[in-house]
């Protein structure tokens, strides 16, 4: 899965930042501040893909006694960042740029320029979309696509998507409002239209923030996991029953189990011992994200209905 998110990000970070160069030099030559908003979320996006990357790597750096379960959410912190970064550079700027432009409109000139630059960059945008989206198709599996976005571990695929989607809108809404204002003359559609681009790259910023919150703070695994390591425990013969599974993503490919268990009462420890050493390898070898276990005799006092939340 990691290998698959470089690909996508390697392949944006190429792809935007040969769109932003081209379209700064299309705004300057044409005035636009549509093609402005839209050169500024170009160099968001690569700048975003730089710090993906730069998570990706931080996040493979070796547990520590500082980081007893390593950095794995560091990749959690950077796509956080990068939520922020769309929110307060690409969508307040363009949004800045757009009703300034409506106060003080500046005639563009060569318009047609705007057209081939905005042209070539959707043909860009849209097979880095499409590599985006194959990459997510995979990863997801059989879940359907706002399942798949809910339950995701994994925001690196899921920022460059949501970016790729945004940016593919905002070429469009840029083309409009450019052509209008090439057609009839009035500079309002051209400041609309940048606002339009930045109040759609803070939509953005924020379902990606609200989507890396959760595993940022401590979310739990997929609830099929944990019913599986749930099944496994109860299948020894000498677990009496589960007080609960309480689970954490500390990475996209780690997760943390601890969970209570209560041995039948003629169990000895040596037979516990052995039996949380085969339970181990056991979730280990089935739910391979599966990097720690700690499993506490604890005798179950009532029932608890909560138990197998995951959370």
């Amino acid at each position: 899965m990691a290998s698959g998110s470089k690909k996508v990000i390697f392949a944006a970070l190429a792809g935007n930042t040969l769109i932003a160069v081209t379209k700064f030099i299309a705004a300057f030559f044409t005035g636009s501040s549509a093609m402005l908003s839209e050169a500024i979320h170009s160099l968001v996006d690569t700048g975003n893909q730089g710090l993906l990357l730069y998570g990706m790597k931080q996040a493979k750096r070796p547990a520590d006694k500082d980081f007893p379960f390593g950095h794995g959410k560091e990749i959690y912190f950077w796509s956080f960042i990068v939520a922020i970064l769309i929110f307060a550079l690409g969508g307040g700027i363009s949004v800045y740029e757009g009703i300034h432009h409506i106060l003080h409109p500046q005639p563009p000139t060569n318009p047609l320029i705007n057209y081939l630059v905005l042209g070539l960059a959707i043909i860009f945008e849209g097979a880095a979309w499409i590599f985006a989206l194959r990459e997510f198709r995979h990863t997801k599996g059989d879940n359907g696509y706002i399942r798949a976005i809910n339950q995701t571990k994994d925001p690196s695929i899921l920022v460059v998507l949501f970016e790729d989607s945004a940016a593919l809108l905002g070429l469009l809404v840029a083309l409009i409002g450019i052509t209008l204002t090439h057609l009839t003359g009035n500079m309002l559609f051209d400041g609309a239209a940048s606002v339009i681009i930045g109040c759609l790259l803070i939509g953005t910023s924020i379902w990606l923030a609200r989507e890396t919150k959760g595993l940022l703070i401590g979310e739990s695994a997929d609830p099929e996991i944990v019913a599986g390591i749930n099944d496994i425990v109860q299948q020894s013969s000498i677990v009496d029953g589960v007080n609960e599974v309480l689970t954490m993503h500390m990475g996209p490919e780690f997760i943390l189990v601890t969970m209570s268990v209560d041995f039948v009462d003629s169990a000895s420890a040596d037979m516990v011992e052995r039996q949380i050493g085969s339970l181990d390898l056991e979730i280990k070898e089935r739910f391979p994200r599966v990097k720690r276990v700690f499993i506490e005799a604890e005798k179950m006092s009532r029932p608890r209905p909560d138990s197998l939340s995951g959370s």
